[in-house]
C-alpha cells in the first residue's frame, strides 16, 4: 500500500493545468491567472485625500493644540470627482473630501475630528497628521507594471485589481469538470426520503456533499447519481461519465473487496489497469486510482467520512492542478493536544477535530467526539483534520501534532493568523 505522501503525488503528477479561455472578470472568482495582467494606468492617477478633513500646509499647523489651536480661512471646498483645484498658498486651507485631488502645494491633510468644522474659517486643534492622510500618485500600482502575475489565485481582492486596471475580461486555465457517482442498492435520492422514513433506505449523501465540494474548490460538478449493486449497471453509469468528457471522474463505494463492490471490477472491464487502489490510511484505505478511457478517475470510499476526508486529500489537490494552482496542498500546522488520542492499527489516522487559537499564541486541538466513518456530524463540527502517524500507537495530552486546517485560505488566514 503507499503512503498518503506517495499516493498523493502519484496522483497530482497524472494531470496537468486545463487549456487557457478568456472569460469575463465576473466569472473569474476561483479560476487561477493564466497571463500577467499588466496595468496600462498608474493608480492613483494623482495624489488624493485618504481623509475627509482639510488640506493644508504642515508647517501652517505645526503645534496646533486643543489650547494653541491654529485657524486658517477656507479658500475652497473640494469634492471626490472634482477638477482639479488651484495651488494652496501659505496660510490657507481647503475642506477636501476622501478621494479627492490634493490642490498643488499642500502637504498635509488634517482630519475633521481635530478641527472645529468650520466652513469660512478652520481651527485645526492637533498637527499628528502633520505630511499625512495622502495617496501619492503611482503608489498603488504603475504604468506598465504587473499588478496581478500569472498562477494567482483570483479572489475578491484580485477581482478589485483586476478591475482597477481595466480588464473586463482575462486568461485564465478553464474550470474542470468532474462527474460524480456512485453506487449502491441502498441509496436513493432526496425526491425518494420517504424511503428513509420507512427504514428502507438512506440518502445517497455522498452525491450532494461530493457535489458542493467540487464547487467550493472551483470545479463544475457533472452529478451522474447512482447505480444499483451490479456490475453492468456500475459499468453502464461509468460509461455515462465517459461519455459526459469530463476532465475527472469521481466514484464513491464500489472500491473496497466487498461481494458487492463492483466498482474497481467494472472500470477493469473497460480496459482500464489501475494504478493503485489503496492507502495506508484511516478511514479512506479503500482508495483507486486510474484512468477509465484516457480520463482520469478517483475512486474513493463509499463511508460519508471516508469519502470527505479522501476528497480533501486526493480529489482537491487534483481539482487545483487542473485550475492552474501552483500549490496544490494545504499546509500543515502545528497543534497541542487538548486530549490524548490513539489509533487501532498502524495506518495514519485523520481525525476531525476543532482547532482554536491558545493565550500562548499557539494552536490547540481536540476531537469533535466519536470518530466513525459513517458519523457525518463529525466532518460538519470539524475544522481541521488531525494527523496521528501511523507509528504513534498513542499520543498523550499536551502533545504537538500536525493538523490540516479545512476552509478557504482567506477565511483561515483571518481567524488563525496564518
Amino acid at each position: 500500500m503507499l503512503s498518503v505522501p506517495e499516493a498523493a503525488a502519484r496522483i497530482v503528477a497524472a494531470v496537468a493545468p486545463l487549456p487557457v479561455e478568456e472569460i469575463a472578470l465576473s466569472e473569474a472568482v476561483g479560476c487561477v491567472l493564466a497571463a500577467d495582467a499588466v496595468s496600462p494606468v498608474t493608480l492613483p492617477r494623482w495624489d488624493n485625500s485618504a481623509m475627509d478633513g482639510y488640506a493644508v500646509h504642515g508647517a501652517d499647523v505645526d503645534g496646533a493644540s486643543e489650547t494653541t489651536p491654529r485657524e486658517l480661512p477656507v479658500v475652497g471646498s473640494i469634492a471626490a470627482g472634482a477638477p482639479l483645484p488651484r495651488a494652496l498658498q501659505r496660510g490657507e486651507a481647503m475642506q477636501i473630501m476622501t478621494g479627492a485631488f490634493m490642490p498643488p502645494g499642500a502637504d498635509t491633510v488634517v482630519r475633521v475630528e481635530d478641527t472645529d468644522g468650520g466652513t469660512a474659517r478652520v481651527q485645526i486643534r492637533k498637527d499628528r497628521d502633520i505630511g499625512k492622510n495622502i495617496r501619492r500618485a503611482g503608489e498603488d500600482v504603475r504604468e506598465g507594471q504587473i499588478a496581478i502575475p500569472a498562477g494567482t489565485p483570483i479572489g475578491a481582492a484580485q477581482i478589485g485589481v483586476l478591475a482597477s486596471i481595466g480588464c473586463a475580461t482575462l486568461r485564465v486555465h478553464r474550470r474542470p469538470r468532474v462527474a460524480i457517482l456512485g453506487s449502491g442498492d441502498e441509496l436513493v435520492e432526496l425526491d425518494g426520503f420517504a424511503e428513509v422514513l420507512a427504514g428502507r433506505r438512506i440518502v445517497s449523501s455522498n452525491r450532494y456533499t461530493l457535489e458542493a465540494l467540487v464547487r467550493l474548490n472551483g470545479g463544475v460538478p457533472i452529478a451522474l447519481g447512482h447505480a444499483p449493486d451490479s456490475l453492468e449497471a456500475v459499468r453502464r453509469l461509468l460509461q455515462r461519465a465517459v461519455d459526459a468528457r469530463p476532465d475527472l471522474i469521481v466514484t464513491s463505494a464500489g472500491v473496497s473487496v466487498g461481494e458487492h463492490d463492483h466498482t474497481r471490477t467494472a472500470i477493469e472491464a473497460m480496459g482500464t489497469a489501475l494504478d493503485f487502489w489503496r492507502v495506508r490510511m484511516r478511514p479512506g484505505a479503500p482508495l483507486g486510482f486510474g484512468r477509465v478511457q484516457g480520463i482520469p478517475w478517483i475512486g474513493l470510499p463509499g463511508n460519508p467520512v471516508s469519502a470527505m476526508v479522501t476528497f480533501e486529500l486526493f480529489v482537491r489537490p487534483t481539482i487545483r492542478r487542473l485550475l492552474g494552482h501552483t500549490r496544490v496542498h494545504r499546509r500543515p500546522v502545528p497543534v497541542l493536544l487538548d486530549e490524548p488520542v490513539s489509533i487501532g492499527a498502524k495506518l495514519t489516522h485523520f481525525y476531525r477535530a476543532i482547532v482554536t487559537p491558545g493565550d500562548d499564541g499557539r494552536l490547540n486541538a481536540r476531537l469533535t467526539g466519536p470518530q466513525g466513518s459513517g458519523i457525518l456530524t463529525s466532518m460538519s463540527l470539524a475544522n481541521a483534520l488531525l494527523i496521528v502517524p501511523e507509528d504513534s500507537s498513542t499520543v498523550p495530552a499536551g502533545a504537538t501534532l500536525q493538523a490540516l486546517l479545512l476552509g478557504d485560505d482567506a477565511a483561515l488566514s483571518e481567524q488563525f493568523s496564518l
